[in-house]
């Protein structure tokens, strides 16, 4: 089978190896004629980054380029991006990258017509119809990990400068125009990486298949990704260059984005306030605490787990899901605790309260409490 293919669910998609070629058409075709590419620091000087510009400025583009964006972006980042992109005229953005590249480039080409501050978007209540839809510009997404599944999200998470918390930036139109998913982009992440986004992709299916909301499209995608997280990602990390198991991670993680429309839950609600204190990677830390949230949410999944157990062929129903969960995580050297990882002496109080306030908690099929948060915490510490 040739993986290779255009989607049009949830939007254009252009998947397979080498279509970063088409970046220009794609530009075109979203009404793209001067694209300013948002992406981090680390990927600005990297070759499939020159080439992606080299690419856009042949075609009659131009080159511009903003990479001032941290590995968690924050309100910042997104003001100077807003700046440069109004004082270099721009039409539309090129998002480029992993999850960073990915959310503070679709928060600019939100931002970049709207007159009031970005943190009064964030996804609360109708809060999003506050936006100038008509003044948001244009997106091409290009991810380069298999992970956040960004390229197929209505939202970014931003962190709030002044408070430190993460905070969900939500409208439907920043859902990208058009998607180019090359897998051979992503066979520079080192091992290290292509385990945390692959697990990231892995919480969002195991949430999304956890939430308790009535959304049957998202369940058998959620359980479709899990599949597919179980069947490559070994091979992904294992050999870098394993072209296939690349484009099967960068569907896992298209596919965990779409499903997370059902919901997210603990294993989110508790990485989010994490991520923003002590800047870890998200990844990486939805992993670390996706084995005690399994277990803190058993009363309420060891069900539903144990049709996904079967699915997946692990034997031992819930349990035996668990297990393979552990055992995952240690095969690609995640830390089994949030110590381990290097978080010395967390503030609880304050990660319990950002979980409480995440959006996240709503989608938890254990009703999450101050409490209960903070026994979850302490058996991830």
């Amino acid at each position: 089978m040739t993986l290779s293919a255009n989607w049009s669910y949830p939007t254009a998609i252009r998947f397979g190896a080498g279509r970063i070629s088409e970046i220009a058409e794609a530009c075109m075709a979203a009404g793209i004629q001067k694209p300013l590419l948002v992406t981090d620091r680390g990927l600005a000087a990297m070759p499939i980054t020159t080439r992606t510009l080299d690419l856009l400025e042949t075609a009659g583009l131009g080159r511009a380029m903003f990479a001032d964006v941290d590995p968690n972006p924050t309100d910042r980042n997104a003001e100077e991006g807003v700046r440069l992109y109004r004082e270099g005229g721009h039409d539309g953005v090129v998002a480029f990258g992993g999850g960073s590249g990915l959310d503070l480039g679709k928060v600019v080409a939100f931002m970049a017509g709207q007159s009031r501050p970005l943190m009064d978007f964030e996804d609360i209540g109708d809060w999003w119809t506050r936006a100038d839809a008509e003044a948001i510009a244009p997106i091409v997404a290009v991810p380069t990990t298999a992970g956040t599944g960004s390229e197929v999200g209505r939202a970014s998470v931003i962190t709030n400068s002044d408070t430190a918390e993460k905070k969900i930036i939500f409208h439907p139109k920043i859902l990208p125009t058009i998607v180019i998913c090359d897998p051979e982009l992503t066979v520079g992440m080192p091992p290290f990486i292509t385990a945390g986004t692959g697990l990231d992709a892995f919480a969002h299916c195991v949430e999304a298949f956890s939430s308790p909301h009535y959304h049957p499209m998202s369940q058998g995608m959620a359980l479709e990704g899990m599949r597919l997280v179980k069947e490559y990602l070994p091979r992904a990390y294992a050999d870098g260059t394993d072209i296939e198991a690349r484009a099967q991670m960068m569907s896992a993680a298209a596919m965990g984005a779409t499903a997370f429309q059902k919901g997210l839950g603990a294993i989110h609600a508790l990485s989010h306030p994490i991520g923003a204190l002590y800047h870890t990677h998200h990844g990486t830390t939805n992993a670390v605490c996706m084995p005690a949230v399994l277990q803190f949410n058993r009363p309420r999944i060891e069900g539903v787990f144990e049709q996904a157990a079967r699915y997946l062929g692990i034997e031992g129903g819930f349990d035996g899901f668990a297990d393979y969960v552990d055992g995952l995580n240690a095969s690609l050297g995640i830390p089994r605790t949030l110590t381990a990882m290097g978080v010395e002496n967390p503030d609880v109080d304050r990660i319990v309260k950002g979980a409480m306030q995440d959006p996240s908690t709503a989608g938890n099929p254990v009703e999450m409490t101050a409490e209960n948060t903070r026994e979850l915490l302490l058996a991830i510490l």
